[in-house]
C-alpha cells in the first residue's frame, strides 16, 4: 500500500513513468470488468481508455481514504458503464467483430472461445443489475471481497450474500442459454 501512494503521489505530479505504470498494473482488469459489463470488445478498449483519460485528469483529486487506486478506478469504471449503457438505449448499433477476420493459427478455439464467452454474456443478462456488477467485479476485476464492498457501498457479507445468489442465477441462466441454443 505504501508503495502505491508513494505511486500515485509520483502520478499527482504528473510523472510520466508513474502514470504509464499505473495504467500498466490497472488496465487489463478495468478492461475485462467493462467488457464483461458490455458485452463489447471494441466498446470495451473506447471505455478502458476512457476511464483512464479520466483518472489522468482527476489524479490530483484524489485523496486516500484507506482504499486501494483500484477502488477508485473501479468506480470511475462503473460510472463510464452506466453512462454508456444509458447511450446505448437510445440508439440501436450491431458490433462489427473483427475476430473471424484475423490471420489465426486456430480458427476453431477462437470460434468455441468466443461462443463460451457469448453463452456467458446471454447468461448475465439474466441476473439483475447488482449480480452483473458483483460477478464482473469479482471475477473479471479480480478484485476482493473488501474491496466489492467499498466500491458498491455494501457490506463484505453483503458482498458474499450477492456473489453466492448471483453465480447460482449465472449457472441456472447458463443452463437455459446451452439449451436454447442446442434447440
Amino acid at each position: 500500500m505504501q508503495d502505491e501512494q508513494s505511486l500515485v503521489r509520483r502520478a499527482q505530479q504528473r510523472d510520466p513513468e508513474a502514470l504509464a505504470q499505473l495504467y500498466e498494473e490497472h488496465f487489463d482488469k478495468i478492461y475485462r470488468y467493462v467488457a464483461l459489463r458490455i458485452g463489447d470488445k471494441m466498446e470495451a478498449e473506447d471505455l478502458t481508455q476512457q476511464v483512464f483519460l479520466h483518472a489522468l485528469q482527476s489524479i490530483t483529486s484524489f485523496k486516500w481514504k484507506a482504499v486501494p487506486l483500484s477502488a477508485w478506478l473501479f468506480r470511475i469504471a462503473h460510472n463510464q458503464v452506466i453512462d454508456y449503457m444509458r447511450k446505448r438505449s437510445r440508439r440501436v448499433s450491431v458490433p462489427l467483430d473483427e475476430s473471424f477476420v484475423s490471420d489465426s493459427i486456430n480458427p476453431q478455439s477462437i470460434v468455441e472461445q468466443r461462443l463460451d464467452l457469448e453463452q456467458v454474456m446471454l447468461a448475465t443478462e439474466r441476473l439483475t443489475e447488482s449480480q452483473r456488477e458483483v460477478i464482473s467485479l469479482r471475477f473479471a476485476g479480480e478484485l476482493s471481497i473488501a474491496e466489492v464492498a467499498r466500491i458498491m457501498g455494501k457490506s463484505q457479507g453483503a458482498v458474499k450474500a450477492l456473489q453466492h445468489s448471483a453465480i447460482v442465477s449465472l449457472r441456472k441462466a447458463l443452463l437455459v442459454v446451452v439449451e436454447d441454443e442446442k434447440d
